[in-house]
């Protein structure tokens, strides 16, 4: 009898002695399952396995691999245990413990080819399809916006660390984080982050040279503030990004009653260590964010205004309100304070209120922000405060223009500044202004999800599609959940007769008004009548007079369209500066006489005309 006979005789035995009860039919399996070294076998492959996986996730990070090959060997590797065990027990059973000469050529062979798919991908830098996506999907989404460009005449404020031990202090350190950023923002040669970007760098681990990468810029500051009792004390070192190398740092100490010297001198410092490589020559303007009086106290509430009123909810900026009202009071000669409380009503109104409550908003804003300026007829924020009343609350756009050009004067690195004066072209029918002036922000706000909404917009309007794709899903990508961005994907899909692109965007834009009206334009642009017809009557019902008219040009329904244009026109609906001479839907009617009289009647361009209304 051979050795595997003899083999099957004993198998045979363990089965026997298994059918006799159910403790030694344990022990027999057991003692089968040890013989023929499953055991060893299946560790063996779950550490040469594990050993491999990891050894792939440090190639993948050095390499930047994509995410989805590791997790594709993952699960290779998972998917292998079983067929590891049947191998340990074949082999097992015919007591033969190592691989044949052709299992072993067909396991070189998987290998290889394995080996060439992850070289192919590491080479090319192609992500594989993943699991549930369809082609069309992965076809449709184009690759993030690559970094800016890194400027040398350039630097971003990082946010300050708050070491005070008080989660209340936030806002102090983030009000010494704001002002370094406006003080250096004053200096004509230099490139400065605004706020909005730079605090997206909060606490991160990232690099020097990777955060530098990301804002374009060539120099960072960062350090830390405490605020305990009567003491201030800031650390700040001016960081290199190219190699990460520190060309300047120091620590201040000082009363807080010193504060407005103590930024003087961090500012002061800061260019000094630029100036002899960067800003040969350069003076800083005269704009200032401190009370005139020196309060102390209308200043600190000009800081927490700020800080609730970055926050973006509708009781944070109640709540901002107040602090600006406490400034003016503490300090009634603030004209900044003024013109912030001006901008939170502003904003409060464009985002979060309606009806009643809404109509006293503009009127307090204007009341606002004519005290700015009476008190300080050169402050940039006054003059973008009224040039966005004279836009939104009054459509008196050549006004708006106006506002704006000067505070460009006034500021001509700004770029919310020139965010602002692109926005009102475009309510003139200048997209390609438009689109130059908002890239032209965006270099100063890299990572500003609302103002690629905005581009995205704009080069819609220019029937850029694919740019205006690329625009606005990078602003989904810097902000997933924000409203109207989805809306801006919709008509850009129906613009490209992709029914079903339409809807899935419609679909994905968070409930509410504006998914109300994505959802009546994509539903109808597919046929779906009566799920159109209740997306419109939900818009009816909110009064969403413009985007009810944009419904019913798609519907080819000239007669309601215009009559929703003329509500739009007498309740001012913002949709008309935002939206008119840009969109795709109404300017179907662009050679309706109709449509030229609307415009003549509100002051704007006429398409086909050559110069603006006088």
């Amino acid at each position: 009898m051979t050795k595997n006979q003899n083999d099957g005789v004993n198998d045979s035995g363990d089965s026997a002695v298994g059918s006799s009860g159910s403790a030694r039919s344990g022990v027999g399996a057991w003692a089968t399952i040890k013989r023929h070294k499953v055991v060893e076998w299946t560790l063996a492959y779950v550490a040469a396995g594990f050993a491999l996986v990891h050894a792939l996730d440090l190639a993948s990070r050095a390499f930047e691999w994509p995410l989805v090959v590791s997790r594709l060997t993952m699960i290779a590797w998972l998917v292998g245990i079983p067929f590891a065990v049947a191998l340990a027990w074949y082999h097992g059973h015919r007591a033969q413990h190592r691989l044949s000469t052709g299992e072993l050529a067909i396991l070189t062979v998987l290998l290889v080819i394995a080996g060439s798919i992850l070289w192919s991908f590491a080479r090319r830098g192609t992500e594989l399809p993943v699991a549930n996506s369809s082609p069309a999907a992965t076809a449709a989404a184009p690759p993030s916006a690559p970094s800016p460009a890194v400027v040398e005449k350039s630097i971003a404020v990082l946010p300050l660390a708050n070491e005070s031990g008080e989660a209340s202090q936030q806002y102090f350190s983030d009000g010494i984080s704001e002002d370094l950023i406006t003080a250096l923002a004053q200096f004509p040669g230099l490139k400065v982050i605004g706020r909005t970007s730079a605090f997206q760098f909060r606490d991160s681990r990232e690099d020097s040279r990777s955060i530098g990468a990301k804002l374009g810029v060539a120099h960072l500051l960062e350090g830390s503030v405490q605020h305990s009792g009567d003491v201030v004390r800031v650390t700040a070192e001016l960081i290199d990004t190219a190699d990460g190398s520190t060309q300047w740092s120091q620590r201040y100490d000082r009363p807080y009653k010193d504060l407005f010297a103590l930024q003087d001198e961090i500012t002061g410092a800061v260019v000094g260590a630029l100036r002899a490589k960067l800003l040969p020559g350069e003076r800083a303007a005269t704009q200032s964010e401190r009370p005139p009086g020196g309060s102390l106290e209308a200043y600190n509430a000009l800081l927490q205004g700020r800080f609730y009123a970055s926050r973006n909810t509708e009781a944070d900026y109640h709540k901002a309100i107040e602090y600006y009202a406490q400034a003016t009071e503490l300090d009634p000669r603030y004209a900044l304070a003024w013109s912030e409380l001006a901008l939170a009503w502003i904003y409060l109104k464009a985002q979060f209120i309606a009806g009643a409550s809404a109509q006293e908003a503009y009127p307090n804003a204007l009341k606002a922000v004519d005290r700015a300026l009476t008190l300080s007829p050169d402050l940039v924020a006054g003059h973008l405060a009224r040039g966005f009343l004279l836009q939104y609350a009054d459509f008196n756009w050549k006004g708006a223009e106006a506002e704006y050009r000067r505070a460009l004067e006034l500021a001509p690195n700004d770029g919310e500044v020139k965010f602002f004066l692109g926005n009102q072209l475009a309510t003139f029918g200048e997209m390609q202004s438009a689109i130059e002036l908002t890239r032209q922000a965006l270099a100063t706000e890299p990572l500003s999800a609302f103002w690629y909404n905005w581009l995205a917009v704009y080069l819609v309007g220019s029937n850029r599609l694919d740019e205006a794709e690329r625009a606005i899903r990078r602003a989904i990508e810097l902000q997933p959940g924000a409203v109207w961005y989805h809306q801006t994907l919709t008509v850009i899909e129906i613009q490209r007769g992709n029914a079903q692109a339409a809807l899935d965007a419609a679909q994905h834009e968070p409930a509410g008004a504006w998914q109300d009206s994505a959802l009546a334009l994509a539903r109808q642009f597919s046929g779906d009548r009566k799920g159109a017809d209740a997306a419109l009557r939900a818009l009816i019902d909110e009064d969403w007079a413009y985007q009810i008219a944009q419904v019913y040009a798609l519907r080819n329904d000239a007669k309601n369209t215009f009559s929703w244009l003329d509500r739009a026109w007498s309740t001012h609906d913002e949709g008309i500066p935002t939206f008119l001479l840009g969109d795709p839907f109404i300017l179907r009617y662009e050679n309706d006489p109709r449509f030229s009289a609307f415009c003549r009647k509100a002051g704007l361009p006429v398409p086909g005309e050559a110069a603006r209304p006088k």
